[in-house]
């Protein structure tokens, strides 16, 4: 038997939001919100890029101390966190029901949280626990979210790539802190401690300054009032409504596909500092500027590779400005193409660019742009399928696009894992390009031929069947 509403407390919550969005607005507001939305996001993209910027190094450090601990087990780490970041497509949904704001400080204050044990503990179990907590906190980009709810639709997308560009650009802080704290390669938590305590202090300062969004107010409104016509939908959020949602409309289930065919290429993501640290020592190792493997890593650890970090976040942040731009002048679907075919062409020059040892500040650059062109890619198409929902179902939508990007990186990790520990870490790069190559070619004649444009559509009367 089905548990009754109770009319009090929907009395209550309706008077709540009603409140929410009677109350005005300082003319400033916008202009801090997205101030704290990028602060938040800088915090979300140093969460999200340590791991990588120092994976070589924590790799070599826990086999000096544990014994075997090859870049392939720490991958085989980020395996194991998959089923906490699983757990997502059951949590952020929640977000539909409760509001945007308690997710956006609970995610932010955990990803930090995460941090902070990996900088605290030397053990590994205390480095998965420390993994697995950030891992889950990071995926749900609740500031993402809040950026679609409240930016006006006709600059929508050059807001969302400007923030994200900042946010790259705020990257930059850990080759800042590689140089500046990590004189020896077994210093590499020191650099986790200031991006921990930031975040945590930012989580702080988003449950006082960040308002909930107009757009989620409006939703629940109608949804508490049964007005099912206004939202679109008679289900407010979770996944099983979702995922029937998803399923009965044409625009949606292709979107889908092409986020999992691109996510094939995960692993280029996971490893791109170790292509370009194994690239230029066995480079150096055939011109003899080193007599071993490990001392020739151990050299561009902290010299070619710091050096080529520090243009990473610049190629990066560029490659996530251009596409919102690209985006409301030309449309969605012709941002997505545009980013798609740049990631296959940045990571050959940055591939090649390490093999050969070229200038690390060049293949810095193009290790970026390609990383970058890579999430934008997937941002806008995520950004399609945002606007592709009804508000009362689009942070669920957005939760259960996880799945076929779970799948994608799932079979990244299948594929490579395998070739990893029989070839050895020197392989890595050939691996990442077997990979990532052919899935980005398949979701680029996806969305060419298949996904429609959502450019100019309104987030608050979107019904999600205009492209069926």
């Amino acid at each position: 038997m089905s548990k009754q509403p109770n009319p009090q407390k929907i009395a209550k919550e309706i008077d709540k939001r009603q409140k929410q969005l009677s109350r005005p607005h300082s003319r400033y507001y916008i202009a801090y919100l997205f101030f704290i939305i990028s602060i938040i996001y800088i915090t979300d993209e140093v969460a999200s890029q340590l791991a990588t910027f120092m994976k070589t190094e924590i790799a070599n450090d826990m086999m000096s101390k544990f014994g075997d601990a090859s870049v392939s087990m720490l991958d085989i780490i980020t395996v194991v966190s998959f089923p906490f970041m699983a757990l997502g497509v059951l949590y952020k949904p929640l977000a539909d029901k409760f509001g945007r704001k308690p997710f956006l400080v609970i995610n932010t204050f955990g990803m930090c949280l995460g941090l902070l044990i990996i900088y605290l503990t030397e053990s590994i179990p205390g480095y998965v626990i420390g993994a697995c907590l950030t891992q889950f906190f990071i995926t749900h980009d609740m500031q993402v979210v809040y950026i679609m709810e409240t930016a006006p639709a006709k600059h929508r997308a050059k807001i969302y790539s400007s923030i994200k560009c900042i946010a790259m650009l705020g990257v930059l802080v850990i080759p800042l802190l590689r140089r500046t704290l990590m004189h020896e390669t077994s210093q590499w938590r020191s650099v986790y401690m200031l991006p921990a305590i930031v975040g945590l202090g930012v989580s702080v300062a988003a449950m006082f300054f960040a308002k909930e969004t107009d757009a989620f107010n409006l939703a629940r409104i109608n949804y508490l009032k049964g007005n099912t016509e206004e939202n679109g939908t008679e289900a407010s959020g979770g996944l099983i409504p979702s995922l029937k949602f998803a399923m009965s409309h044409k625009q949606l289930r292709w979107v889908f596909l092409a986020l999992f065919f691109s996510e094939t290429g995960f692993i280029m993501t996971n490893d791109y500092q170790v292509i370009m640290t194994y690239g230029y020592a066995n480079n150096f190792l055939q011109k003899g500027l080193f007599t071993n493997l490990s001392t020739a890593v151990e050299s561009v650890g902290v010299n070619e590779i710091t050096t080529a970090l520090f243009l990473f976040p610049v190629g990066c942040a560029l490659s996530q400005l251009v596409p919102g731009f690209i985006s409301d002048k030309f449309g969605r679907k012709k941002s997505a193409v545009i980013m798609s075919a740049s990631a296959i062409v940045f990571f050959l020059a940055f591939w090649l660019g390490s093999r050969y040892g070229l200038n690390p500040q060049l293949v810095g650059f193009f290790c970026g742009a390609s990383v970058g062109t890579f999430w934008a890619n997937i941002d806008t198409i995520s950004l399609i399928a945002g606007e592709s929902t009804p508000t009362a179902l689009r942070s669920s939508i957005l939760s259960i696009t996880y799945l076929p990007l779970g799948i994608g990186i799932g079979l990244s990790f299948a594929v490579s894992l395998p070739l990893m520990n029989h070839f050895g870490n020197s392989a890595v790069g050939l691996i990442s390009l077997a990979l990532t190559v052919p899935g980005l070619l398949a979701d680029f004649i996806i969305l060419t031929a298949k996904v429609r444009d959502t450019k100019g559509i309104d987030l608050k009367t979107v019904k999600g069947n205009e492209w069926d």
